[in-house]
């Protein structure tokens, strides 16, 4: 005989609930219970009888602790019963110690104990059985075997859901540290957006203050349209940074303010034209046709360069932007006329590593470097679509 524990899945989520809520309850019940029937049983089979029928039951209150040993008792109190021809009903004991060891140790130890106590069974049942002995021997072996399987059933139960908490656990550990390194990654971006904004506009703002010092006598007029100009680029630079540095306070509302995209590339230029420096745009293909976060890595990496231009390119310092729209990138040039040697350092400076940083994003590439034909020029080749993320075994 045994039992369907697929067919009865409930009854083994039970037991496992009962385990784990009221351990001493549940085991002291059992003893309780087990106790009570064989008294009721035993009751006019005398003194020997009812003693042996305790002491098969009482071992269980330990049997969580120690499974192994309980059964082991047990089977010897048993074994004596046995020997001195008394009967005892407290056969139901050796059950629930089986199931016990089938709970708590591996299938190798349960088998061994189902093996003793399977010799119990054919030893009790040549003794005791005096009709249709063979009937009593299956029921026995039934018995044995749903405890067994019983057990083995909940402890591979247990285990799953163990091994699900671990999992959890793992997950959500991997979780937390996944939103760390995701507000790691926002902050460097918001590190490199800081390092542009600042170096270009205070740039712009520099170039225009010396430029009216100059003209502040001869041409009045110039100069206060060139500080002008200068006082909307530092509120231009301040809200930008405002808005970036909103995103880390906490219990701010986020900010709705539109990211910068290729259109206003023509601002950057005609900023730094305001300089007095000569700027050249081109741009071939539609620019709308691209999406907003390759926009603003297109944006960041000529604001930069006009940077370095404006910081390097020195008085009647020409520059010419390109950009193209091709099918499958955005190309990039930013080249001016400027002195080559001041720059020689700037190879691996913040603001070439930030460009680079942005284009790998995107699968694009900076070259930054001497022109053939004199002055310095800044490469950039965007993917209009962003590569696929490697994702590690």
């Amino acid at each position: 005989m045994s039992i369907d524990l697929e067919a009865h899945p409930q009854l083994v989520t039970r037991l496992v609930e009962l385990d784990a809520r009221h351990r001493w309850i549940l085991d002291a019940g059992i003893v309780v219970v087990l106790a009570a029937g064989s008294i009721a049983i035993n009751a006019n089979l005398g003194a020997a009888s009812l003693g042996l029928s305790v002491a098969l039951c009482l071992p269980l209150l330990w049997r969580r602790r120690y499974p192994v040993a309980v059964f082991a008792t047990i089977a010897l109190i048993a074994l004596g019963q046995w020997l001195l021809g008394i009967r005892a009903f407290g056969d139901v004991a050796l059950l629930v110690a089986l199931y016990s060891v089938a709970v708590a140790k591996p299938t190798g130890v349960t088998l061994i104990a189902a093996a003793v106590l399977e010799v119990g069974a054919v030893m009790a049942t040549l003794r005791w059985a005096v009709v249709e002995p063979g009937k009593v021997w299956i029921g026995l072996t039934g018995l044995a075997t749903a405890a067994g399987v019983l057990g083995i059933s909940v402890r591979a139960r247990q285990q799953l859901v163990s091994s699900l908490h671990e999992r959890a656990a793992r997950l959500e550990y991997e979780r937390d540290q996944q939103g760390q390194l995701s507000a790691a990654a926002e902050r460097a971006r918001i590190a490199r957006d800081m390092h542009d904004i600042v170096a270009h506009h205070l740039s712009v703002m520099i170039a225009l203050a010396d430029g009216a010092s100059y003209q502040v006598h001869e041409a009045p007029d110039r100069a206060q349209a060139a500080m002008t100009t200068a006082s909307r680029t530092g509120r231009q630079a301040l809200t930008e940074m405002r808005r970036l540095l909103g995103v880390l306070r906490d219990g701010t509302e986020p900010t709705t303010h539109p990211q910068p995209g290729l259109a206003q590339i023509d601002l950057l230029v005609e900023r730094l034209r305001g300089t007095g420096v000569s700027v050249r745009y081109e741009v071939s293909g539609q620019p709308d046709a691209i999406e907003s976060g390759l926009q603003l890595t297109a944006y960041r990496i000529v604001q930069e360069a006009l940077t370095n231009a404006l910081k390097h390119g020195g008085d009647g310092a020409e520059v010419a932007v390109t950009l193209s729209l091709r099918p499958d990138e955005v190309f990039l040039e930013v080249r001016d006329n400027g002195d080559v040697a001041p720059r020689g350092e700037i190879r691996e400076g913040g603001g070439l590593r930030g460009m680079r940083e942005r284009a790998a994003v995107y699968g694009g590439v900076v070259e930054a470097g001497p022109h053939p034909d004199g002055g310095w020029c800044v490469r950039t080749r965007l993917a209009l679509e962003a590569p696929e993320p490697v994702l590690a075994p």
